[in-house]
């Protein structure tokens, strides 16, 4: 029988809530540091000189057609394998899978930026230049606010998945709120009760995201029809 009132503890309780502070937690940490990067890797995927475009295309590819889970084992048991740095107490695994899951993140946000950045046509950073400005404010007052609108359903959408994909950090004991659910489950074997309580927290976190990438597109839309 589903226990109810399990259930209704797992959810106002602060076990769960807590597992999905550090989850939303490191979704922002890694989805910030991804964005700043992932727009100096997209300017470098169009750069003229081919070294520097073809580092970029490689690094993207490796990192698309790497599972997620597989970075995150290699950054925790590899790297300490391959330095003894990574074996000192610092190297935690809120750590260790922030560098993991911001590597995947700067692949999939560099092709995002870069289909973004080249949707803005060549006329506008032309008029720019007519009116004097060095390409530095070319790019942050006409480039990039037409690119970031463009570009911003599919961040956000990126941003749910690598929400959800925090959960694969169980595989390393980060205490987030998959980890925190299997470890309610190890003790009370309610699988039904913690798992739904988990799906409340997903659900909720997405809408709120899901709200907030309606609120901001209302707001670049402003002046368009």
């Amino acid at each position: 029988m589903f226990d109810f009132q399990l259930f209704l503890d797992a959810v106002f309780g602060w076990p769960l809530a807590e597992g999905a502070l550090l989850t939303v937690a490191l979704s922002l940490a890694v989805m910030a540091v991804s964005m700043v990067t992932a727009m100096g890797t997209a300017s470098l995927a169009t750069s003229p000189r081919r070294l520097l475009r073809w580092s970029v295309v490689g690094y993207v590819w490796l990192l698309r057609g790497t599972p997620a889970l597989l970075v995150l084992l290699f950054i925790w048991n590899g790297l300490p394998q391959l330095s003894p740095l990574f074996r000192a107490g610092w190297f935690s695994p809120f750590l260790a899978a922030f560098i993991a899951l911001t590597l995947i993140q700067v692949a999939y946000l560099t092709e995002i930026l870069r289909s973004a950045f080249a949707a803005v046509g060549p006329g506008q950073r032309e008029a720019g230049a007519a009116l004097g400005l060095h390409r530095g404010q070319i790019f942050v007052l006409i480039t990039l606010p037409q690119a970031m609108r463009i570009a911003l359903p599919a961040l956000m959408s990126e941003f749910i998945t690598l929400l959800k994909t925090t959960s694969l950090a169980t595989v390393i004991s980060l205490k987030e709120l998959m980890t925190v659910t299997q470890y309610a489950i190890a003790t009370s074997f309610r699988f039904m009760e913690w798992y739904g309580a988990a799906l409340v927290y997903y659900l909720v976190m997405v809408s709120i995201l899901t709200a907030i990438q309606m609120r901001t597109e209302a707001l670049f839309a402003r002046g368009r029809r």
